[in-house]
């Protein structure tokens, strides 16, 4: 019988004196699942992971692993493993040692720690490297035995805190895949920390995003992006970021920025309605804005002047002066432009956001 791995957080609280790390967070991951925890530095991810590994003890609230409750257990005796940021080798133990080590403790017998080492090491890639210390290892092997270290308890649940941050940027675009991979192939539940919008995109069945302590949206990598809970997730997630237009929805169902008229479909005009007020945000992301060289008849157009390019290879970014807005937009990297420039550009209206100024949540 599988035992169950879920992890449950219910209105779990911490506070550092006056300062509120985690803030009443109800958070479930389901057996298998990888969750990412995702949010911008301070914002308590590594706190709250730290709460569930037993090595910060919450206020309020309650945590789950499996069916038990788990508030009052030690580390050791909740069956999870945790890989650092820092690695935490031990550097006077050869690899093996390093790996050997938590099993030791669990007293298991020298003859199955050995088996067990050499799975692990073979799985991961590094069992040439077994006899050799930490220091003579690149970060790469590095974070492949403290993963090791932490795989070879066979633990209920992994939490990992931004293990791939230390790592050149080719080598974490590798180590994304391999230990996607792994997940894959191990099945075991896994929460994993990071700063880093790609990495939580593209590795995370489910991500939870956190914005000073308060959980802001849980869902999948394109549940957070294609509809996002509010302005913040919307600004947080997506490169370049999205632009943000203060407006006011007048009765002509019409959003009334002052530096431009957008005009809203009946269901989106009904929608936005919903709001606190009429004082409303709208929101586009650079990808889906159009940007025309010419007007030629299109309605609906708004006028814009080139002020930056960003050249980047595989696109281009251009920043277009709105009046006092400046927009971001993105184009192919055969657009010919030049600083001055005069262009007209379009918002999709399947393509916007409408967030309640006053609330910040997404009304569309």
């Amino acid at each position: 019988m599988v035992t169950l791995a879920r992890v449950l957080l219910k209105e779990v609280t911490k506070r550092f004196g006056d300062v509120v790390a985690v803030n009443s967070l109800s958070l479930e991951v389901r057996d298998k699942d990888f969750l990412v925890l995702l949010g911008p530095s301070g914002c308590g991810k590594t706190t709250a992971l730290r709460c569930i590994a037993g090595l910060e003890t919450p206020e309020e609230g309650e945590i789950y692993i499996g069916h038990r409750l788990v508030n009052n257990l030690d580390p050791k005796d909740r069956d999870v493993a945790m890989v650092f940021q820092s690695y935490a080798l031990y550097p006077h133990m050869t690899v093996f040692n390093n790996l050997a080590f938590p099993l030791e403790n669990m007293k298991v017998p020298k003859d199955e720690i050995k088996i067990k080492v050499q799975q692990v090491a073979e799985l991961l890639r590094i069992e040439m490297l077994l006899n050799r210390k930490p220091k003579q290892l690149s970060g790469g092997q590095r974070q492949r035995v403290a993963l090791g270290r932490a795989m070879v308890r066979d633990p209920r649940v992994f939490l990992m805190d931004e293990p791939l941050s230390n790592l050149d940027a080719k080598l974490r675009v590798y180590m994304r895949a391999e230990l996607k991979k792994l997940h894959k192939e191990l099945g075991v539940t896994t929460i994993y920390v990071t700063h880093d919008q790609v990495e939580a995109m593209t590795m995370g069945d489910k991500i939870a995003i956190l914005n000073e302590g308060v959980l802001q949206q849980t869902g999948t990598p394109d549940e957070i992006y294609f509809h996002p809970s509010n302005m913040f997730v919307a600004g947080f997630i997506g490169s370049p970021p999205t632009n943000f237009f203060d407006c006011h929805l007048t009765k002509e169902d019409t959003l009334d920025s002052r530096e431009f008229i957008y005009h809203l479909p009946k269901d989106l005009a009904k929608a936005a309605r919903e709001g606190t007020s009429d004082e409303l945000v709208l929101g586009v992301r650079p990808q889906d804005i159009i940007v025309y060289k010419d007007a030629k008849k299109k309605r609906g157009l708004i006028k814009a002047v080139l002020d930056v390019i960003e050249p980047l290879g595989d696109m281009t970014i251009l920043d277009l002066k709105v009046g006092d807005y400046l927009v971001k937009a993105v184009v192919s990297p055969d657009f010919k432009a030049e600083l001055g420039d005069e262009f007209w550009i379009a918002f999709p209206a399947k393509k916007i956001h409408i967030f309640d100024k006053k609330t910040s949540n997404c009304l569309v």
